[in-house]
């Protein structure tokens, strides 16, 4: 069989995706078909984070969390992206066996934005939905490179304890 004919294959099941911000965590999910992903809940970050994501998790029956890593727009990694790598790390060891990979979330947040506004919400009443709105378009992305490519996108992350 040719690569040009090659089969490709979604997975089915739920994806979480989380949007990693210093105050606030944005969590959307989709539904078992990954046709469209939907906001879930906005988790204050810090503290009990991660034990609401193992929770989310848990309630959704995901089978994978795909959390955003920040570049800069020439693909470059700064302090933001190693903080969110370390959580994700964090993160994977929490919610064992369910992967966790890591993509890239440039100008989610911008694009979210730009969505709430033609929506008719002002900055001020989107900040509490903006993160949720930045993990949809997480978790839209990749769904759609996995139905394009057959593969699971992003890059693997490895549980640190």
């Amino acid at each position: 069989m040719s690569d040009a004919f090659e089969e490709k294959v979604f997975r089915r099941g739920r994806r979480i995706a989380v949007d990693v911000g210093d105050a606030r965590i944005g969590v959307a999910s989709c539904d078992p078909d990954g046709l469209i992903a939907t906001p879930v809940e906005t988790v204050p970050a810090g503290g009990r984070s991660q034990a609401r994501l193992k929770e989310i998790v848990e309630e959704y029956d995901a089978i994978e969390v795909v959390v955003g890593l920040p570049r800069s727009l020439s693909g470059k990694e700064g302090p933001a992206a190693a903080k969110v790598r370390a959580y994700a790390g964090r993160l994977a060891a929490l919610v064992a066996p369910v992967g966790v990979r890591l993509v890239d979330e440039r100008m989610t947040t911008v694009t979210a934005a730009q969505g709430l506004r033609a929506s008719g919400r002002s900055s001020k009443k989107g900040r509490s939905v903006i993160d949720q709105a930045a993990a949809v378009v997480i978790l839209q992305s990749a769904l759609e490179t996995e139905r394009v490519s057959g593969r699971a996108p992003g890059e693997s992350v490895e549980p640190v304890v």
